[in-house]
């Protein structure tokens, strides 16, 4: 079995933790994983040069939650983690007060550079960096070239500037109103090797409860990768990221405002869009405080369920995923 997951941080993360669970179940490999083949097309929008650098938000959440090291009360970063560095760079004068590296997580920053200094491209980074952690999946990058997004918001009376997407969600906590998001770097962009043949080859599509807008979004962006998620002959199934009215976690609802999309199970199921409506899904799980939404989308064609969806823990999240697949009959 082959299943492909589109990804963000830290809900992206969590969901494919709770899918390998239930692939070790179904289908174990008797050494506590699961012979299912499991990628992660992760987003990588959010990536920055910083301290001289390279910093893989998405990517690197991804790789320490399946590897068993991410800090779970924060959801990213390194458990156990000081951050000695930053705290001296900072009587420097150097860097973002309101972005801290940890020392742990500041090594895989380090060695990233390194290894991108000497030619290679992200996605081989990745997997250098994934043979440490073991997380179980073929981790990849949307893209190996830089692709970052940047907010368009107000500066005075007449003006716009243009804030890397970090610095708006993390400094600023998207409190300034989004005009709306670019992707610098996108149009000479391509998918990184392996995606597009993984979107292909898949038995099954999973967009988890990412962010729709800045993380699913971003994916899709990619030049050739909505087109192979529209051709693939696997089914595609999503998770709202929304439950009752509000986002489950981060300001979801500051970005869907941004591109008129109302915080609602229904309207990001919209927004996505059936395949055979132009859209990228075939399936879409909701919550059962959304029931009402699942009704109107099974009135419209969708194939869709309400089910708790709120990842609590592993075996609650192992439960999400079979039901998301259950829905596409798998």
């Amino acid at each position: 079995m082959k299943v492909t997951v589109i990804s963000g941080g830290v809900g992206g993360a969590r969901f494919t933790r709770g899918l390998l669970a239930l692939l070790a179940e179904r289908l174990p490999d008797g050494k506590g994983g699961t012979t299912a083949a499991v990628t992660v097309v992760a987003n990588t929008g959010d990536d920055l040069w910083l301290h001289g650098v390279r910093v893989c938000p998405d990517l690197d959440t991804v790789m320490y939650t399946l590897g068993g090291a991410v800090h779970e009360d924060q959801g990213w970063g390194r458990r156990a983690e000081s951050s000695r560095v930053s705290t001296d760079l900072a009587s420097y004068d150097v860097g973002w007060e309101w972005f801290t590296l940890g020392d742990l997580d500041l090594a895989t920053h380090l060695a990233r550079t390194q290894l991108l200094r000497e030619g290679r491209p992200l996605s081989a980074v990745t997997a250098h960096l994934c043979r440490r952690w073991e997380p179980g999946v073929t981790l990849l990058p949307m893209t190996d070239h830089e692709v970052e997004t940047h907010v368009v918001v107000d500066d005075g009376p007449t003006g716009q500037r243009l804030l890397h997407f970090e610095e708006w969600w993390v400094r600023h906590r998207a409190i300034l109103p989004a005009r709306r998001f670019v992707q610098v770097g996108l149009e000479d962009a391509v998918p990184a090797p392996g995606v597009v043949e993984a979107l292909r080859d898949a038995d099954v599509v999973i967009l988890p409860p990412s962010n729709p807008v800045v993380s699913i979004g971003t994916v899709l962006a990619i030049p050739g990768i909505r087109d192979a998620v529209v051709a693939t002959r696997a089914p595609v199934v999503g998770v709202s990221p929304v439950i009752g009215g509000a986002a489950v976690r981060g300001m979801a609802d500051a970005c869907l405002q941004a591109i008129g999309v109302e915080t609602s199970a229904e309207a990001v199921a919209r927004h996505l869009g059936l395949r055979t409506r132009d859209g990228v899904l075939d399936a879409w799980l909701v919550d059962t405080v959304d029931a009402a939404a699942a009704t109107a989308l099974a009135r419209d064609g969708w194939s869709t369920r309400a089910v708790p969806t709120l990842m609590t823990d592993v075996p609650a999240t192992a439960r999400i995923a079979a039901a998301a697949l259950g829905l596409v009959g798998l």
